[in-house]
């Protein structure tokens, strides 16, 4: 059993991120990096400061517009219209989910999508579906790097994703998709889950249900994709598999954490590379 060393991977990663930064303020160009967080969520706040800590030893500039869970929509569009303007901000990403009276489709749309570093905006979702560049979700993306450097190809191989959100699930199938996989996605509705995932060479799952996949639910040597981050009351961060017996009968596997998380934040570093790059039509 192989397992996929998402923090290594992260930090070579970062590290060419840094260097990318080097030479574009060599061309007098600081990357920019614009957050918007609303609430006091700890999570989202704990994932924001990961992102502005990761940001600041990459050298990108970055901002965090923090609200309060009372701020009315046209506030929220009101700032991201002036990021938008903002030449010296090259990524917007909104810290998700948002309050129950916000439209989050209506505040994803609002960004530009030149400037989509989370890869949200229909814009960036229809291209990526359509197997044309665009800016890729941060999590999905980072799965298939961590796929990438492990020398496992999806060519040809049944996946099953477990888990349709916009965020993760649905830019995940796609990917395997692109990549030549035979995909299915299972969701809350789906019946026997067991029964799909059993056929799978790749499961990636990520819904939050702590030991969800079990030993007997996946077959000898397949590839397991823990995207689930679930803390226990004893403070232990878990994913949603049962890694010990799991890990003992799959040929590869991410653990929690360490795995999938910390190619997120990478990952989103490198988007906001590719929009400095685009936006001022440079090469490095």
């Amino acid at each position: 059993m192989t397992i996929l060393d998402g923090k290594k991977l992260s930090t070579k990663i970062r590290t060419e991120v840094k260097k990318d930064v080097e030479l574009l303020q060599q061309k007098g160009i600081t990357p920019g990096l614009a957050v918007v967080l609303v609430g006091v969520d700890p999570a989202s706040a704990a994932y924001v400061n990961m992102k502005s800590k990761a940001c600041k030893e990459a050298g990108i500039y970055s901002i965090v517009h923090e609200m309060p869970d009372s701020i009315s929509q046209d506030n929220i569009l009101e700032i991201i219209t002036m990021m938008n303007k903002n030449p010296n901000i090259d990524g917007i990403l909104v810290q998700l989910p948002l309050p129950a009276h916000i439209d989050t489709t209506a505040i994803l749309e609002a960004i530009d999508p030149k400037k989509d570093v989370d890869g949200f905006h229909p814009y960036n979702v229809g291209r990526v579906v359509a197997g044309l560049d665009g800016f890729i979700p941060a999590t999905p993306y980072g799965v298939m790097e961590l796929l990438k450097e492990y020398n496992i190809d999806p060519k040809g191989k049944n996946a099953c994703v477990v888990g349709a959100s916009n965020i993760v699930g649905k830019p995940m199938a796609t990917l395997l998709l692109n990549a030549d996989a035979t995909v299915e996605i299972c969701h809350i509705f789906t019946d026997d889950l067991k029964k799909h995932t059993l056929q799978a060479d790749i499961i990636c799952v990520g819904v939050g249900v702590v030991n969800l996949i079990k030993e007997d639910m996946v077959k000898k040597d397949a590839i397991i994709i823990d995207i689930g981050i679930n803390r226990l009351e004893t403070g232990k961060l878990v994913g949603d598999v049962d890694y010990t017996n799991v890990s003992s009968k799959c040929s590869h596997i991410t653990p929690v954490p360490g795995g999938v998380g910390p190619m997120t934040i990478a990952m989103l570093l490198k988007n906001t590379i590719k929009s400095v790059l685009l936006r001022n039509q440079v090469e490095l």
